[in-house]
């Protein structure tokens, strides 16, 4: 059902690197429905850029398919991004957002921007799986709407908050695990943190194993990966962690962590 493309991963300094779009080894056929992305990206934190978009803009339409962009943490809001974004619509582009990232999962309240057509679409077919769906979530959204409350949640106290506890992570990581320890993907959104161990002798899901019987919960990054034709090591060396918890909870998570790798590559 889904295929996936392999990205380009840029080394950057400081540690970290980024992923990117390998338009040279992608190839659409005629088997694919629609081209979609995450914008920024769980599990990475990884953005897109525009010119990237535009780019896949391009192809959706020259093979007559839409593109979807999950904007679950993007621009405008929620606004959890930390590097140039432009946002990015036309009629042939389906949109998703939601309320959740700004402290209301309860809400359950998707947001998807289409042209008329679809949206059609998507309305008959939410009244046939959804019997009765919240109204809370749409007439609080419409609130803020009128109010200008929802971008200036956004811009002021939404995107500050995660910019602020993300570069607090990094220094704690960087405490005790240096870069020939630990890549980071390059942090430009979303709340989780990509951790790369490149020289790991053992896979990031029996890292998770030990991990989570000290009582440190970290997901494998071999979950994200769907869609690839063959296995990639790389999957199996990648880790995502949530930055979200108090800096103390973060840093004893971190002890942790870096006293299993260095277990495992100094063993006694």
């Amino acid at each position: 059902m889904f295929v996936a493309n392999k990205p380009t991963i840029e080394m950057l300094p400081d540690g970290q690197f980024k992923y990117h779009v390998d338009f040279e080894h992608l190839t659409i056929g005629d088997d694919i429905g629609a081209i979609c992305v995450s914008r920024p990206t769980n599990p990475t934190g990884n953005v897109i850029t525009d010119d990237e978009v535009k780019k896949l803009d391009a192809l959706a339409k020259k093979h007559d398919i839409p593109l979807i962009i999950d904007n679950a943490y993007g621009v405008p809001f929620p606004g959890i991004i930390f590097s140039q974004a432009t946002p990015h619509w036309n009629d042939n582009t389906i949109l998703c957002m939601s309320l959740s990232k700004l402290g209301l999962p309860g809400a359950r309240c998707g947001i998807i921007i289409a042209n008329e057509e679809l949206i059609t679409a998507i309305t008959n077919v939410n009244g046939i799986i959804s019997l009765a769906p919240g109204g809370i979530g749409p007439a609080m959204a419409l609130e803020m709407l009128k109010r200008d409350d929802l971008m200036r949640l956004s811009q002021e106290i939404i995107r500050s908050f995660y910019h602020q506890r993300v570069l607090e992570t990094i220094d704690i990581i960087r405490r005790y695990l240096p870069k020939e320890r630990c890549l980071i993907h390059k942090p430009e959104g979303a709340i989780f943190l990509w951790l790369w161990f490149k020289d790991l002798p053992i896979s990031s899901e029996e890292l998770y194993r030990r991990l989570k019987k000290r009582g440190v919960l970290m997901v494998p990054g071999h979950y994200f990966f769907p869609g690839l034709e063959e296995s990639w090591q790389h999957a199996h060396q990648c880790m995502r962690m949530n930055y979200v918890p108090e800096p103390a909870l973060i840093e004893k998570g971190i002890k942790i962590l870096s006293e299993e790798i260095e277990r495992c590559l100094s063993p006694e």
